[in-house]
């Protein structure tokens, strides 16, 4: 074989595996849940649990946004809030898919779609609850502990060194005293402010009409449908076909979803909340504010 030949043969053999290795590229980049993705799809997004992150949502949220096979995107909620910052973050990704896809994004709400989880859910075009789901909980709360008195007890003092008379707002080293009190009330009610404004501007309602059931009560599916907190009452294949039907998928839609990885973080998580969706989450003693319906200490 001529020197000639060989390199033509070898520049056919490169050719080739470039052009298998784009189309086994592309096959992956279309494809969710272990199959090539062809026609319509739905996708699903699953919110499980404590909000403490929103990273792995968002992500999830985008890569459904960019798939041309995917027309709708139906979020599974089952949580009872947590921190305020990933839920604003996941409710404005929302909000910008809309904007920038048009595509359709409905929410199903599970056992509990509750405070953050509310806040998340009422970005959506349309909202589906059990009549028995527990949902609402529109409020803002902040725990803090204090150790003052057993401090006393066995002897212990703290010793404070601050540049400011605030620095310190929240130790749980002394009593907090009244003007640090109102301080605190401030700052929550700025953040309530903020999740009565998402809720009103998401669902259509007027501010008043959300403030007024934004006491942080909880409300049944039925309860929240007769407030205009949710749309229809349904489970979740309900929400399936409601959402193809909105993405404009003909017939019952086929639904791809991200196989959820082993985290480590989540076992730890898990473990020390006592394998329930809800707890107080912050360290003892630290300060944190979060959209978070509470059951008991």
């Amino acid at each position: 074989m001529s020197e000639r030949s060989f390199l033509k043969g070898c520049l056919i053999f490169f050719g080739v595996a470039i052009l298998f290795l784009a189309a086994v590229y592309w096959v992956f980049r279309i494809t969710e849940g272990g199959g090539p993705v062809v026609g319509d799809r739905l996708a699903l997004v699953r919110i499980e649990g404590v909000i403490l992150d929103s990273s792995e949502t968002i992500e999830e949220l985008k890569k459904f946004s960019e798939n041309p096979s995917v027309k709708g995107i139906l979020i599974r909620i089952n949580s009872p809030g947590g921190a305020v910052v990933p839920s604003q973050e996941i409710y404005e990704e929302i909000r910008k898919i809309q904007t920038e896809t048009k595509k359709k994004i409905i929410v199903s709400m599970g056992t509990v779609a509750a405070s953050g989880g509310y806040y998340i859910a009422s970005a959506s075009d349309r909202i589906i609850a059990n009549p028995g789901t527990l949902t609402g909980s529109i409020g803002v709360i902040m725990e803090l502990m204090t150790v003052e008195g057993l401090f006393k007890k066995v002897g212990l003092e703290s010793v404070v060194i601050k540049s400011g008379a605030r620095k310190d707002v929240g130790s749980p080293f002394r009593a907090m005293t009244k003007e640090e009190r109102e301080y605190l009330q401030t700052v929550i009610d700025d953040i309530q402010g903020q999740f009565i404004d998402a809720v009103a501007h998401g669902r259509g309602m007027k501010r008043e009409e959300v403030a007024a059931l934004a006491d942080g009560r909880i409300f049944t599916g039925k309860q929240a449908l007769k407030n205009k907190l949710v749309d229809e009452l349904g489970d979740l294949e309900d929400a399936i076909k409601v959402a193809g039907k909105m993405a404009g998928i003909s017939g019952v839609p086929k639904v791809v979803e991200t196989p959820k990885k082993f985290s480590f973080t989540d076992l730890l998580r898990n473990q020390f909340l006592g394998g329930t969706p809800w707890g107080n989450f912050q360290k003892p003693g630290m300060p944190g504010v979060s959209y978070l319906w509470t059951i008991g200490p």
